[in-house]
């Protein structure tokens, strides 16, 4: 298998982690930098379960390319799993190992691998920038009316209710 084809399922990879909701996935480059592998994937799963599913879900999809695991660690581990894959390696981590083990700063020298549709980054732009547009901050002047508004109504409900109460407890004590 050729470097091409290599990062083509490195990226396949990190895209079906996403799509199983996978959290912080970063995939980086080691080419040159290591003699064990071209890649690797480091992405985070909520639970034990969610851990299993992503898992499972990326070695399916790898086995339809002809792609196997050549090892794999962690089999009962519902911390952490590691799946080499021969150029590159996979590893699932729920947040509190992922914290612990600090994979992200041991391979801070590595140039970190843009694994996103570009299409998708791009209409993720325009609409956080539409939003931008569209969101309204609140002027100080305008919360001030509107919270006197409200504390003006509440109060002439509050003055109304205990009026009316003084007025049905005289009226009795004087019926009596």
């Amino acid at each position: 298998m050729d470097k091409k084809e290599i990062k083509k399922f490195v990226i396949q990879s990190a895209r079906l982690i996403d799509d199983k909701k996978g959290d912080e996935i970063k995939v980086y480059d080691l080419k040159g930098l290591s003699s064990l592998c071209d890649y690797v994937i480091i992405a985070t799963a909520t639970s034990a379960p969610h851990l299993e599913a992503i898992e499972e879900e990326v070695s399916t999809k790898l086995k339809g390319f002809s792609l196997y695991k050549t090892n794999r660690d962690g089999a009962q581990s519902t911390n952490w799993r590691v799946s080499d894959y021969g150029g590159f390696m996979l590893h699932l981590m729920t947040q509190d190992a992922r914290e612990f083990y600090a994979l992200d700063k041991i391979f801070s020298f590595a140039k970190e691998l843009a694994w996103q549709k570009k299409q998708e980054e791009k209409v993720s732009k325009k609409t956080k920038t539409s939003a931008k547009k569209t969101a309204r901050k609140p002027s100080v002047k305008n919360t001030k009316k509107a919270v006197k508004k409200t504390s003006k109504k509440v109060v002439k409900k509050v003055v109304k209710r205990t009026t009316k109460k003084t007025i049905k407890k005289s009226t009795k004590k004087g019926s009596k």
